[in-house]
């Protein structure tokens, strides 16, 4: 109250001076001077005020670009740029919050989209653009129904029941697979959060087929070994020949699981990231004689089979892992190879490259199946790989071993003409032979 009289300080001067005018000169002379002196304090306000007025137009408002003042509006402006100048420190640090909520977000794995009420979009982070295909600038304010259709989602947001997740499978813009949760929160609004589980639905997928298959690869040979002795315990009258012929068809199946057996340790071991890669200079020359000779022995004379090494570098790495990898596109060249091919065994450095390359002269793969050869159990020809003796875990361990050494696998093959495996080493892990 006291400010509000304070402010009318100048009119009660104006008036007492006017009094005084009036006892002195007359009432005509005093009502003039008070006449005049508040049309002067009229325009002084007045233009104060335009000033304000054209100030608050103004979109960028800064402490600077308030009006100089004089008199009581002094006092205003000087409190008007105290309260912008507050305001703008508030802003920035508003600005830098979100800035900084922004950074966090858009190092988060998960999208995230918010929603109004009417489940608009209000605002999403960059993976939730990825995940879903929007696009902020142009689809804020738009129903998420549009951008996601899948009538799963639909009906999930229409229900209102969030505590469990929802998964969406083969999203229109990309091949993932989005685990969608919505989170109510503030005033009707909803957080949308989409985590890609694509990978982990591969690898579930990937667990559910090795089961599949190892149940599989055991079950013949249990089969076969189980069916001999029930028939050998069940009958003593079995001739001679007959025992011989089942111990032989059981001791050939026992073999194969343990080859089973001992390849999916060989794997266990290999993807094991406790079981670090034990290095040394390995004298590839010394290495390709032995795998050459194990390919001729194999062969039992049925193939010819050729060895050429172009360099005398080693290579650095684990000699046995290796002779592993080697030895499995060896003796599958030998294997998927009819009597009277040809195989050469090839080593050579190029454009500072180790290259070591099989190429046979066998039945070739056909070109569907080349990518998935490194899987698994995975097989071009089922009934084939099983005649040779495979396991289906060849080129699986192959691969893992190469990944070791950082080294490429490549294959080329032509129906009816052969297969070339080639493995690529980068130079670093070239040594020169000392």
């Amino acid at each position: 109250m006291f400010g509000f009289w304070q402010r009318l300080g100048g009119v009660f001067l104006v008036a007492i001076i006017a009094l005084l005018i009036a006892a002195l000169a007359g009432a005509l002379a005093g009502l003039a001077f008070f006449s005049i002196a508040l049309l002067g304090l009229v325009i002084h306000h007045t233009k104060h005020l335009v000033a304000l007025e054209q100030w608050l137009l103004v979109s960028n408002h800064t402490p600077s670009s308030i009006p100089a003042g004089s008199g009581i509006w002094d006092n205003i402006f000087a409190h008007l740029a105290r309260y912008v100048r507050t305001q703008n420190q508030s802003q920035q640090l508003i600005n830098l919050e979100l800035k900084q909520l922004q950074s966090v977000t858009a190092a988060m794995p998960d999208g995230i989209v918010i929603l109004d009420e009417s489940d608009h979009i209000e605002w999403c982070d960059p993976v939730a653009e990825k995940h879903l295909g929007i696009n902020l600038e142009l689809d804020v304010d738009q129903q998420i129904t549009n951008m996601v259709r899948q009538q799963s989602f639909v009906e999930y947001l229409a229900a209102g029941k969030f505590s469990k997740p929802l998964v969406l499978r083969q999203m229109r813009h990309h091949r993932l697979t989005l685990l969608m949760q919505l989170v109510p929160y503030g005033n009707k609004q909803k957080l949308l959060i989409s985590r890609d589980i694509t990978s982990y639905e591969r690898i579930e997928a990937m667990r559910r087929d090795f089961i599949a298959n190892v149940s599989h690869e055991l079950r013949t040979p249990l089969t076969v070994i189980g069916g001999y002795l029930e028939m050998l315990s069940g009958d003593s009258k079995i001739d001679h020949e007959m025992q011989q012929h089942a111990l032989t068809a059981m001791t050939e199946q026992t073999v194969r699981m343990q080859h089973l057996v001992e390849d999916l340790l060989t794997l266990s071991r290999l993807e094991n990231t406790l079981n670090k890669l034990s290095e040394s200079a390995v004298d590839m020359t010394s290495l390709l004689r032995e795998l050459h000779h194990e390919a001729e022995s194999l062969s039992g004379g049925k193939h010819t089979i050729n060895l050429s090494v172009d360099s005398e570098d080693y290579i650095l790495g684990s000699r046995e892992e290796l002779r592993s990898a080697f030895g499995n596109l060896v003796s599958n060249a030998v294997r998927y190879t009819p009597e009277g091919g040809k195989i050469d065994i090839h080593w050579e450095v190029s454009e500072g490259k180790g290259m070591f390359s099989v190429r046979d002269t066998g039945v070739g793969i056909e070109q569907e199946h080349i990518p998935r050869l490194t899987e698994r159990f995975y097989r071009a020809d089922n009934s084939r790989s099983r005649e040779t003796g495979g396991t289906g875990l060849g080129l699986a361990i192959v691969k893992h071993i190469l990944n070791r050494h950082q080294a490429r696998l490549k294959i080329h093959s032509i129906i009816g003409k052969g297969s070339e495996f080639c493995i690529q080493f980068p130079e670093k892990r070239l040594i020169v032979r000392p």
